[in-house]
């Protein structure tokens, strides 16, 4: 409790500081700065308030919060149109749905994670259900090794042409994607074991998977999944969506997104 409380009046000092100084002092004092007796009568004056209205600190902490809450929006959307190359038009990037679709939505996930599960067959709902979205996979291992190992499973079945059968049977998976358990799926979904072994060593993969983590806390992605959604090619402004949706709200954000054109 006191260590929350030295946060909450640490915050509420940073906010409050430039009212503080512009509290009606002598001109002097003003223009050379505040001597040590001006800097205690300001702090007794600040105590003095918050003692007498409280909801002072709670006004000062609600506006700083806000202003993050801005500087933190107005950063994502400089970052998302800053890589929008990277994001919508990487052409090494698996894609499902329609090349030529009017809203794109990029999504990051690991095969481990059990989010990036509950949300996959709404997402193939929306592909079976809107013949007119692109949804380009970005693996991102944020789970450890495994998550690691799986990843560069998927990113070496895309060489075979069988990507999303692989990505299928992985999302899935109600056990841990060891070794034996990647050979028994890839060779379900039609894979040549012996070669998609051989490319998971390949270090062009690692660097793939590297760009991947890159571009993701560039944006500021915290977790898996996350979601960008924007028209063709990024066209448009493209959202960052946290966590996962289910079918409603990804056809709301796909209507958002060709709306915004």
């Amino acid at each position: 409790m006191q260590s929350l409380t030295r946060c909450l009046a640490l915050r509420a000092a940073m906010y409050l500081a430039p009212l503080a100084l512009a509290l009606p002092l002598a001109a002097p004092a003003a223009a050379q700065g505040l001597t040590e007796a001006q800097r205690a009568e300001v702090v007794e004056i600040l105590r003095r308030a918050l003692r007498e209205d409280p909801s002072i600190l709670r006004d000062a902490l609600t506006g700083l919060e806000a202003a993050e809450r801005t500087a933190r929006a107005d950063a994502q959307r400089t970052a998302l149109s800053r890589h929008a190359e990277a994001l919508f038009r990487d052409p090494a990037d698996p894609a499902r749905g329609n090349p030529q679709g009017d809203v794109v939505i990029v999504e990051f996930f690991d095969a481990r994670c059990g989010y990036c599960k509950q949300m996959h067959p709404a997402m193939e709902a929306l592909l079976r259900r809107d013949a007119n979205v692109r949804v380009v996979m970005k693996d991102l291992p944020i789970l450890g090794p495994t998550s690691v190992v799986a990843s560069r499973a998927l990113l070496a079945a895309q060489r075979q042409g069988r990507y999303p059968q692989f990505q299928d049977a992985l999302l899935t998976l109600r056990v841990e994607p060891t070794e034996a358990v990647l050979r028994q799926q890839a060779e379900r979904a039609g894979l040549d074991w012996a070669r998609l072994r051989r490319d998971m060593e390949d270090p062009a993969i690692a660097r793939r998977i590297e760009a991947n983590i890159r571009l993701a806390q560039a944006l500021g992605v915290e977790g898996t999944p996350a979601l960008v959604i924007a028209g063709a090619a990024g066209a448009g402004s493209p959202t960052l969506v946290p966590g996962a949706v289910d079918l409603p709200a990804l056809e709301r954000l796909v209507a958002q997104a060709r709306a915004a054109r």
